[in-house]
Order: structure tokens, then sequence, then C-alpha cells
């Protein structure tokens, strides 16, 4: 399942609310395709609503497909850990329980192996004042989330979550990696 065709990869990434991790990479050069749904629980095929109850187990994810021609997984994994605090365990700000728990979703041994070098980068260099606590696991129970998920910023930018959490994320994106954007 790593590869859809020859040419690109596919991660799954946990980071809060899948609006905001959604929003991020659909302006990502070399990420091809965005789409936000739940993974890791289980429960087959949940509804937002039984996610919402944390009682399915699964997290709020993007699925990314990437070229990795454009961008690594490593550079991937970098916007990941910036846009996103790495330290909350099951929370993402006012966004609390185990849907929102921050992980990385690998489909083979390779990309198990980025993510674990790139989480032992970021604890050693202190960039945070608390351990990380990404789950790393390899990807299980994946289903797309509902239609009105997909794209929810994009279709959405004055609605209120929308303006004051998923906005200021994609603006800190475009700052620190504006050689990043997509044209």
């Amino acid at each position: 399942m790593s590869t859809s065709s020859s040419a690109t990869e596919t991660i799954v990434l946990g980071g809060g609310c899948f609006w905001c991790t959604e929003a991020v990479f659909d302006r990502v050069q070399g990420v091809l395709d965005v789409e936000s749904g739940y993974s890791n629980g289980q429960a087959v095929n949940p509804t937002y609503e039984r996610v919402c109850t944390g009682r399915t187990g699964h997290a709020e994810v993007v699925k990314l497909e990437f070229d990795p021609a454009q961008i690594s997984l490593r550079e991937i994994l970098e916007i990941f850990f910036v846009v996103h605090d790495p330290t909350t365990l099951n929370r993402q700000g006012n966004d609390v329980g185990t849907q929102y728990r921050s992980g990385i979703y690998y489909t083979d041994d390779a990309q198990k192996q980025v993510a674990q070098d790139v989480i032992r980068e970021i604890e050693a260099s202190k960039t945070y004042h608390s351990p990380v606590v990404t789950e790393v696991a390899p990807l299980a129970n994946y289903s797309t989330a509902e239609a009105y998920h997909q794209d929810y910023f994009l279709n959405n930018p004055n609605q209120g979550y929308c303006a004051f959490v998923v906005g200021p994320k994609v603006e800190k994106f475009q700052k620190t990696f504006a050689s990043r954007l997509k044209a």
C-alpha cells in the first residue's frame, strides 16, 4: 500500500483536527492529494459522530499521496511537526480526546524508520520542552471521512473554527515553509 503507482507514496498523519492538517498539506508542493479520514481504531467505517465519542479508538487523520521526487517523507514530517504540537497526549489546543492524538501511520518499514529517525532528532535537539508523544504505528482500519469534511477549510474559510484555529496554522506553514508552497 505504500505506493499508489510507481511514482507516488502514501502516508497517513494524525495531527489533531483533520481540517487543520488537510488545509496545510493541500498547500505543500509535491503533495498530490489530501484526504481526511479516520484510522487505527476498532470500528469499521465509523461516522464522525462515533469517532467524536472517543469510543471507536480512531484518530482523525489525513491520507497524503505525494511524489517523492518533489518532496521526501522527511520533509513532510518536518512540516507535520511544526504545524501541530506533538507533545500533548490526545489533544491539540481545545480539541481533546484520543481522536485528536498525534500519529504517524506508516505503510512500510522504510516509512517507519524515517518517522522514528525524525522523532529521535527532534528529541535530541530539545526543540520542545516536553517529550514527543506521537504514535508511530502501521496503518490500520482506515476509512474516508464524510464528504463535507473534505476540503473543509477551502469551502468554509470564514467559519469560526476555520478563521481562528485552521487559518493561523496555515499562516504558520506559509511563513515557515515558504519554499514548499505550491505555485
